[in-house]
This record gives structure tokens, C-alpha cells and sequence, in this order.
């Protein structure tokens, strides 16, 4: 059974993968090939981590295909930058569009994986993103809820836990949907996890983090592949 979601479990003792190791992760995820837009947040640092040599286009729904990063010493252009409004470069054969362009490669099934960051995410693959139900808060949904649908594959990068020790793996999300049974895997400072029909299956899992450690840092039950991995984590 999963934890009791009211009790916060203190995460002060466990070593985990710092933001550029997730990113890493994900990058060396991607299929050779692959046409695939980077959220807002932990999602644009998979830009930085991808292997050399292997062909990733990446979309900005701003209107951006084939996006590179800012080559070290060179002046940012002030109107060519990402989603997150950080500057970026283009790679030969790069195309700029307008929004309904962008968003129509999105809606269209052209994207074969968005990687998003999560408040929330569910046994179910239920993904929660775009509002924090703080009263008076900015809803910053974006094209969250096309990328989440539209593309073929679905990642999400996020912390195990919140800062006050809450699971942000759950059993059904409490916040609101960007989109219902959309994740495919899941991406966090302790564990890989896949979003499978019959449940939540862990593939990877940081060194020196027990099965019943991550299973009490989650708020929904967890299955463990035969073949999971474990990740090093740089002291």
C-alpha cells in the first residue's frame, strides 16, 4: 500500500541525481531521429546534455525548429530565444514559424516526444503542471496541455517530493489536469519510472536508495523492472 499522502517523509539523508544528471538521463533517452520540444524549467537543460553525434530536432512552440544553443562568445540575438525566453541559436536547416504553425506541429501528432516538467503525476500517467491552486496565482498553462496531448511520447522531469517532503507520484492528482493518462516516463532525483498499464514500474534507481526507501517517498505503489539499474550519484 502507498504512504499516507498526509504525513511528509524528510528526504535530508538521501543522495540524489542533481538537475544536470536528469537532464543527461533524458537526453540519452531520445531516439536517434527524434523531433522533440523541452518544456519550461528542469525540461530545457536536456539541450545542454545531448550526445554528440546523434541527430535530435528540437521544437519551441514560439515558432522554433531546429534550435542549437548559444555558441560560447557569441552575442544573443534579442528576438531568437526558447519558450523559456533563454537565447538560443538555429542549426542549419532550422525554420521559424508563426504560433499556428507551431502549435498545428504540436495538435498534429508531428512531435514524437515533449519532455515536461510536473507538480503531479499519477498512477494512471495523469499529468498536473500549469496551476499550484494558490489562491491568486498566475495559471501558466502555455501549450502544456498540446504538448501533453499532441505528442506521440510523453516525459516528465520533476523532484521526487516537494520541499516540505510530499510525494509528487500519487495515487490520483489533487491539482489540476493538463491531461488525463498522457505520461509515459517519469524522471526524478531518485528514480526512472515507467507508466505502464498494470502500474508504476521503476527502471532505475539512485545507489544506496532502498526499494522500501523510494516506495515510502511515493504516493502510489510502485512495481520494479527484474533489470533495474542504479544510478550513480556524483558526491
Amino acid at each position: 500500500m502507498p504512504p499516507d499522502n498526509s504525513t511528509s517523509t524528510t528526504n535530508t539523508a538521501l543522495r540524489r541525481l542533481d538537475r544536470p544528471s536528469m537532464a543527461r538521463l533524458v537526453a540519452n533517452d531520445i531516439p536517434d531521429g527524434s523531433f522533440v520540444n523541452l518544456g519550461i524549467g528542469l525540461p530545457v537543460l536536456v539541450a545542454g546534455q545531448l550526445p554528440p553525434g546523434r541527430e535530435i530536432i528540437l521544437h519551441s512552440e514560439n515558432g522554433i525548429l531546429g534550435m542549437g544553443p548559444l555558441g560560447s562568445g557569441k552575442a544573443p540575438d534579442p528576438d531568437l530565444v526558447n519558450a523559456s525566453k533563454e537565447p538560443v541559436s538555429l542549426l542549419a536547416g532550422a525554420s521559424i514559424s508563426d504560433s499556428t504553425l507551431s502549435f498545428t506541429m504540436m495538435r498534429g501528432g508531428h512531435l514524437d516526444l515533449s519532455v515536461l516538467g510536473g507538480l503531479e503525476v499519477s498512477a494512471q500517467g495523469d499529468l498536473a503542471n500549469w496551476h499550484t491552486n494558490v489562491p491568486n496565482a498566475i495559471p501558466g498553462v502555455g501549450g502544456a496541455m498540446d504538448l501533453a496531448i499532441g505528442a506521440k511520447r510523453a516525459f516528465v522531469m520533476m523532484e521526487h517530493q516537494t520541499r516540505d517532503g510530499r510525494p509528487k507520484i500519487v495515487e490520483r492528482c489533487s491539482l489540476p489536469l493538463t491531461g488525463a493518462g498522457v505520461v509515459d516516463r517519469i524522471y526524478t532525483d531518485l528514480a526512472v519510472i515507467d507508466v505502464k498499464p498494470d502500474g508504476l514500474w521503476v527502471q532505475a534507481m539512485v545507489e544506496g536508495l532502498t526499494r522500501e526507501q523510494l516506495q515510502a517517498r511515493t504516493g502510489a505503489p510502485l512495481r520494479w523492472m527484474q533489470d533495474c539499474r542504479t544510478l550513480s550519484v556524483n558526491a
